[in-house]
């Protein structure tokens, strides 16, 4: 057994930071350690928190962890982070922000960049959540980059998505623009202190009350505690409520991780293949002369690539 899994198995915190490390990073041990964990996974429940940049979503958790460690659940927590220009690593504002969190022993706080991944979801994601899942973490939490019109992908890895909405920014426009309003298991109007609050919950009650899903919608404010035990219950209640249809949903989630991970290897053996072929540079040279239009070059690139 790898030595990393090992530590990672009696409870060794710096054994499980870098596992995640590797897993991150794709280093050539990652796959190892995947596949040595793999039978230990499929124990820990899956909360997604999504929202524009602005919501409160780190605020947010950061009152929550302690009402649902009231429930019994001992917490991990994943914070998708902007990637820095320079490193190419997670910029940590979310860990910033949940400093209370960070100094609780008995939760694992862990940024990873996002990468340019769609969805503000990292594509390693899914990975760490099985090394968290192996480590004894029976809730992780997955807080994405406020990425706008495209975050509702964080469905795809998560039990339940909990969307971050805030008033006065117009948040109930930008729900319907990105799809949130069709992947939200639960809805929190964070901020509710503030004015524009109840006309806020009261625009996503209105559209989202037809759906079949019948998610919940909660004020609440992580500035004044108001609200958050209402959250963290909820939460609770919705994964128990996951329990008779849990496999179907892990189904799902992973026909998507597969096909993702397909997709992903063959566009890396493409790109490679693109690199290494002299056809590709004298198609380039052609579409800058007005020679070829870029449609009939990537059909005979294809053509040659797929053979």
């Amino acid at each position: 057994m790898h030595p990393i899994v090992e530590g990672l198995f009696q409870g060794d915190r710096r054994s499980l930071a870098r596992a995640i490390s590797i897993v991150d990073d794709d280093e050539p041990d990652s796959h190892i350690i995947l596949r040595q964990i793999f039978n230990k996974t499929g124990n820990a429940k899956t909360v997604g928190f999504t929202g524009a940049g602005g919501a409160g979503k780190s605020s947010l958790i950061e009152k929550l962890v302690p009402a649902l460690q009231d429930l019994g659940y001992k917490i991990a927590i994943i914070a998708v982070d902007p990637t820095s220009p320079i490193t190419g690593g997670a910029i940590l504002g979310d860990r910033v922000r949940m400093r209370t969190t960070m100094d609780d022993q008995n939760v694992f706080v862990r940024s990873l960049a996002s990468r340019g991944a769609i969805g503000g979801i990292s594509r390693s994601v899914r990975n760490v959540i099985r090394i968290l899942d192996a480590a004894g973490y029976g809730l992780i939490i997955v807080e994405s980059v406020g990425a706008g019109q495209v975050e509702v992908q964080i469905s795809n890895v998560v039990n339940i998505t909990a969307v971050v909405l805030s008033p006065q920014t117009g948040d109930s426009i930008q729900a319907i623009k990105a799809g949130l309003t069709e992947v939200g298991d639960l809805y929190i109007i964070n901020k509710g202190d503030l004015d524009g609050s109840t006309s806020l919950y009261n625009s996503i009650t209105d559209l989202i009350g037809d759906t079949p899903r019948k998610p919940v919608v909660i004020k609440a404010s992580a500035k004044t505690g108001s609200g958050i035990k209402d959250v963290a219950v909820n939460i609770d209640k919705l994964l128990r409520g996951k329990g008779d249809n849990y496999r179907d949903q892990e189904k799902r989630m992973l026909e998507v991780e597969l096909r993702d991970m397909v997709l992903n290897m063959v566009e890396e053996k493409v790109s490679a293949v693109l690199r290494e072929d002299n056809r590709y540079h004298d198609f380039i040279a052609k579409i800058v002369n007005k020679e070829l239009d870029p449609y009939v070059a990537a059909e005979q690139l294809a053509a040659v690539v797929l053979r």
